[in-house]
């Protein structure tokens, strides 16, 4: 079976979140799990900011012109091959020389023409996939140029598609002025992306795809619902019959405490009582934080925006810091919550420590030197920290919604079952609760080694997502 990932974004190559995380560990997965029966590639853009380490290693194995309404733009395509699975980057340095990978006022011409130079690709490398999998509004274009523009040739009217949202809130929305002269779609096809008297990609990708999955089960429902969706309830449950929710995985390997070079000492599930100790002792030093075994710490490391739960951590902390805990934050985000959390930290000193800064190394630290973990969001789509926080031991307090609701289940003392703390309202008082019970089992040192210990058990990898994602290949 021939595959063909389509994304904006992948790990190592480029990253601004989690679907670089999908992009980079997905296929890999896949291809250790069947190995030479699936030939699994994957294009993105060839942005400025990939680095001459994979530069120098990759191989130009194309050029051609794509034709983009009245635009005759330069492609060059080039390869690299990694663990099995062959990137193509798509080489435009006018669209992609930029210093960042969105955020720029033309974006929706940029992936257009990147969309059409996928399409374009196909008999250049002559491979036509039986699956094309495009991730995110930035590549729905190639999910509606293939059945729009394409779908007439031989080669292209065998190729099955699957569309994955990995944020609803990020549509691909534009003015209908645009549609013939950026999207190089006619007013025939208009009513294919047409929503709400806009251009929305991502609906348009909705309607032309032949399965559409999100990043979790939980979150598959959520989107159909008007609190969730965006806007975008009716057309997903106008096609309700295509979704499905598949929950992400975490790369195992990078996260795994028994080789962790960036914590302070490794540990097992065997030994993580001296581990975790040992990690948090530290983790006290460097936060600058009173060195008190007994004293849970409490940590979140997330970017500060307001959907990820912080107004209620504002409303509640100083209540909950009326117990003995401490909290420690990593992440950047809005300027008033950064304001916030820097006045707490001057505040309460011996409690609280604030780092205003986006560091992977620091944020495996935290993992692996705090007692609990705290994700009060308002929605998310799957979530990789509460299964990180897992993996190390740490206990996730979550909200259910989304994919924590999939990946976190409430921990019941009677019969030692489950591997977190949750509750259920988006409500400061609940989260609070849920804050308390959590500190109350720290406090009961069986009740607490059963729980961390679940946590820690449970399989979060990838090679349980990619089953399903094959199972839903062979599918189509």
């Amino acid at each position: 079976m021939k595959l063909l990932f389509v994304g904006a974004e992948a790990l190592p190559f480029a990253s601004t979140g989690g679907l670089a995380d999908v992009l980079g560990s997905l296929p890999a997965a896949l291809k250790r799990e069947e190995g030479d029966t699936l030939d699994i590639r994957v294009v993105l853009p060839l942005y400025q900011s990939i680095g001459e380490k994979y530069r120098d290693q990759m191989e130009k194995v194309s050029e051609y012109f794509v034709q983009l309404s009245w635009r005759n733009q330069y492609c060059g395509l080039y390869e690299y091959v990694q663990n099995g699975v062959t990137y193509y980057f798509i080489d435009n340095q006018y669209y992609f020389s930029r210093g960042n990978l969105y955020g720029n006022f033309d974006d929706g011409e940029r992936f257009a023409f990147f969309c059409m130079a996928v399409m374009e690709m196909m008999p250049k490398i002559g491979f036509f996939p039986d699956v094309l999998h495009a991730h995110d509004w930035q590549s729905a274009l190639t999910v509606i140029y293939l059945r729009t523009k394409y779908n007439w040739l031989k080669e292209y009217r065998q190729i099955r598609t699957v569309y994955t949202i990995h944020n609803i809130d990020y549509q691909g929305i534009y003015n209908m002025d645009i549609l013939g002269d950026v999207f190089g779609l006619s007013d025939y096809e208009r009513s294919i992306v047409e929503y709400n008297g806009m251009i929305n990609l991502t609906k348009g990708a909705i309607v032309c795809c032949d399965r559409l999955t999100t990043v979790s089960q939980r979150y598959a429902e959520e989107i159909q619902m008007d609190y969730f969706a965006s806007g975008l309830q009716h057309i997903l449950r106008m096609y309700s019959g295509k979704v499905m929710g598949i929950v992400n995985g975490i790369d195992t390997d990078y996260y795994n405490p028994e080789t962790d070079p960036s914590i302070f000492m490794n540990y097992t599930t065997q030994t993580v009582g001296e581990g975790k100790a040992a990690n948090k002792a530290e983790l006290q030093k460097q936060f600058s934080l009173p060195e008190s075994p007994a004293t849970p710490i409490i940590a979140m490391v997330s970017r500060l925006a307001s959907h990820k739960g912080f107004d209620l951590v504002k409303y509640a902390i100083e209540r909950l810091l009326t117990h003995d805990v401490q909290f420690v934050l990593l992440g950047t985000g809005e300027n008033d919550l950064e304001s916030f959390f820097e006045s707490l930290q001057k505040r309460y000193p011996e409690k609280v420590s604030v780092l205003l800064a986006y560091n992977k190394e620091i944020s495996k630290q935290i993992y692996a030197g705090a007692d609990i973990f705290l994700m009060p969001s308002k929605s998310e789509p799957c979530g990789l920290a509460q299964m990180i926080a897992s993996r190390y031991g740490t206990v996730p307090i979550v909200r259910e919604v989304g994919g924590l609701y999939d990946t976190i289940h409430p921990f019941n003392p009677t019969t030692g079952e489950g591997n977190g703390i949750t509750f259920c309202t988006y409500d400061a008082m609940d989260m609070l609760d849920a804050c308390i019970r959590a500190i109350n089992l720290y406090a009961d040192p069986a009740a607490w080694n059963v729980l961390r210990a679940n946590a820690m058990e449970m399989d979060f990898s990838w090679a349980v997502s990619a089953k399903k994602y094959l199972e839903l290949y062979l599918s189509l």
